[in-house]
């Protein structure tokens, strides 16, 4: 254990170093656009405000500021994105060290969710999902903290607001979490696992609420058109008696699908699948409850609404299975087979990025292979021969008109669909297929 537990932090930095740097390179060369979530954030950041018409704010936040800084160089965004996979990482396996108490298995609960899909293979893509992983793991490590403390800590807990806020801003079924912590919080009062309730507590709720009072004045001025948005993504207006038992069964085949190669490298480093459920323990307590509940809550919500759960929504759900598992197998797991797991790992970390290189380039039909930049030159020349002014704005769906936002040099402001009240007012404008760009008067 001794020889394995050395220079582990180095190690891990080294895991998470090549992690960042192979899904960077890997669609960056592979690719010719970037993905449609991405594009579709990039023209709502050309154009911030408090929400938009499909999702909160914060992701369209994150891209804008990368815009600014990189322009539209597509790896900066693939850079983004896996940048927020590895401070996700960071964090936990910050918080499985104070769980596990042993640097090595914290290291393993961290490397076997490389064999979860939403950690590898979906994760060129920046968007919302992508974009509550930070959030969702140091929300979960502060909480631990402020749950494992005899002296409630007021910066914790203001920390848990913040980042609960900014993860909400970034979709809002992060609000799951959120809801599973509050219902821990009481169940642990009740249980005496906390002594009493702390009103220091309340700063968390306090802060978050502050942080979303701009964009709660933003939906109400725009009739609430994300949660329209939300709704008819899960499919509940055409749902029907059924619907409340296919959809749930759907979705729990889906997520063992999802994990299997999870199961499969966990069952390379376990003896039996022998565990205990004790309730007095606390560590144990907590990590049903940030794993499970979560999960179980989105379950009901299908059940009694008869909703669609979208595989990807699931994306944050899963950061801490690893530490879960570590933990309620630490006594089974055997050290000589670590040899046969490091290879296993070793097989999976380099195989993802080889068929997501071998699927964009062998098909053809991809967004990614959509010639935005081309177009947007195409664009460019056929303007400049009519106007001297730079393209100030564009009309159109995020996708078509998304691309133009970003690949033209201008970075003209996508704003929304084409309307007529827009185009009587531009200065000049040209519309060309189902876009329209113009200039401001």
């Amino acid at each position: 254990m001794n020889i394995y537990n050395k220079n582990i932090n180095n190690v891990f930095y080294i895991f998470v170093t090549s992690h960042l740097i192979i899904w960077t390179i890997v669609p960056s060369i592979t690719n010719n656009n970037l993905p449609l979530d991405t594009i579709e954030a990039l023209a709502w950041g050309s154009n911030l405000d408090w929400g938009f018409n499909k999702h909160p704010p914060a992701s369209a936040f994150f891209l804008e500021i990368f815009y600014y800084i990189f322009g539209s160089s597509d790896w900066a965004f693939y850079f983004l994105s896996q940048l927020f996979i590895i401070i996700s990482f960071y964090y936990v396996f910050r918080f499985a060290q104070e769980i596990l108490n042993n640097r090595l298995l914290s290291f393993i609960s961290v490397l076997l969710l490389e064999s979860i899909y939403f950690y590898n293979f979906t994760t060129p893509e920046f968007n919302v999902n992508i974009c509550q992983l930070p959030f969702w793991s140091l929300v979960v490590y502060y909480s631990w903290k402020v749950f494992n403390s005899k002296n409630v800590n007021f910066f914790d807990c203001f920390l848990i607001g913040f980042f609960g806020a900014l993860g909400f801003l970034s979709k809002y079924l992060f609000a799951y979490l959120l809801l599973s912590i509050v219902i821990l919080f009481f169940y642990s009062i009740y249980r005496r696992y906390l002594k009493k309730f702390d009103f220091k507590y309340l700063i968390a709720l306090e802060v978050f609420a502050v942080l979303l009072i701009p964009h709660f004045v933003w939906l109400y001025e725009n009739n609430f058109i994300t949660f329209t948005y939300g709704l008819a993504r899960t499919g509940l207006e055409s749902s029907d008696a059924i619907a409340h038992i296919k959809y749930p069964i759907i979705f729990l085949i889906k997520q063992i699908g999802i994990l299997i190669p999870f199961i499969f490298l966990s069952y390379l480093l376990i003896k039996k699948f022998k565990f205990k459920i004790d309730l007095r323990d606390k560590k144990l307590v907590f990590l049903i409850f940030v794993n499970f509940l979560p999960i179980v809550l989105i379950l009901l919500t299908s059940f009694f609404m008869g909703s669609k759960i979208r595989t990807m929504w699931m994306t944050p759900f899963y950061l801490f299975f690893g530490v879960f598992s570590v933990y309620l197998f630490q006594s089974q797991i055997n050290l000589k087979k670590l040899k046969v797991f490091f290879s296993s790992f070793l097989f999976l970390f380099f195989f993802t990025p080889i068929l997501y290189s071998y699927v964009s380039i062998s098909q053809k039909d991809k967004r990614t292979d959509y010639p935005g930049k081309q177009i947007a030159q195409k664009v460019q020349i056929i303007w400049d021969q009519d106007f001297n002014d730079p393209i100030q704005f564009v009309l159109g769906d995020e996708w078509k008109a998304g691309n133009l936002s970003y690949h033209l040099k201008s970075r003209p402001t996508w704003e929304g669909f084409i309307n007529n009240k827009i185009l009587n007012d531009a200065k000049e404008y040209l519309c060309i297929d189902d876009v329209c760009i113009g200039t401001y008067k």
